[in-house]
């Protein structure tokens, strides 16, 4: 009996040691539960759903109300409910939003969208880029239902982003951009090196689960 019992405790003090070991530095900023700390602004709502946040409705933002985030890494997991949906994470929206499309026009959406042929869209447009600003270094996004991990890391001026491992972005301020094919795409020119953060709610056919929003400083130089 000790023996089992000794077992189950070194057990869980593994366990305890591994989770805070994967989670050391990263504030989670959606609990799991509800959406504190959030708010929905546009078409749609957004709920949550088995423990995870998904939108209904379309085309709205729920954005994170904590303030602007900067040199950090922003972790988003997340499952399309299809083989193939459409959403995304947006980053250095200059000022709080009040409706969908100041952040479409003035921050950045780093894309979520394995076909964007679909809407007779290109590379510019695929899970991973800045949507219609950057050619993407790879393609690894994956379909639903499985699990994607998504790190956008804001660095001062520069913005790099890995889906499942595998570098998509590394754009910096200023690096050439395409010019505007469709007026749904946001307006050239520079973000601030803060701003706030959202998750997309695109449409009702096009839902995304996200399981976990985690932010973590970067180290200083």
């Amino acid at each position: 009996m000790c023996f089992f019992l000794l077992s189950a405790q070194n057990n869980l003090k593994a366990q305890t040691i591994k989770k805070k070991t994967t989670t050391a530095g990263w504030k989670q900023l959606f609990n799991g539960k509800d959406l504190t700390g959030w708010k929905h602004v546009g078409k749609g709502s957004s709920e949550v759903e088995d423990g995870m946040i998904r939108g209904h409705g379309g085309m709205g933002l729920l954005y994170w109300k904590g303030g602007k985030l900067s040199n950090c890494t922003i972790r988003v997991i997340y499952k399309m409910q299809k083989f193939n949906s459409n959403s995304g994470v947006f980053i250095r929206i200059p000022i709080e939003p009040k409706e969908e499309w100041m952040p479409v026009f003035y921050g950045y959406e780093v894309q979520i969208d394995n076909h964007p042929e679909t809407s007779d869209e290109d590379d510019h447009h695929i899970t991973g880029t800045l949507y219609s600003l950057t050619k993407p270094l790879a393609k690894p996004g994956k379909p639903g239902p499985e699990w994607n991990t998504m790190e956008i890391t804001l660095d001062g001026s520069r913005t790099i982003v890995y889906v499942n491992g595998e570098k998509v972005t590394d754009y910096k301020e200023g690096d050439h951009t395409p010019e505007r094919k469709f007026d749904f795409e946001p307006m050239k020119g520079r973000r601030p090196g803060a701003g706030y953060i959202g998750l997309q709610n695109h449409g009702e056919d096009d839902v995304v689960y996200f399981k976990e929003v985690a932010v973590k400083p970067l180290a200083k130089k």
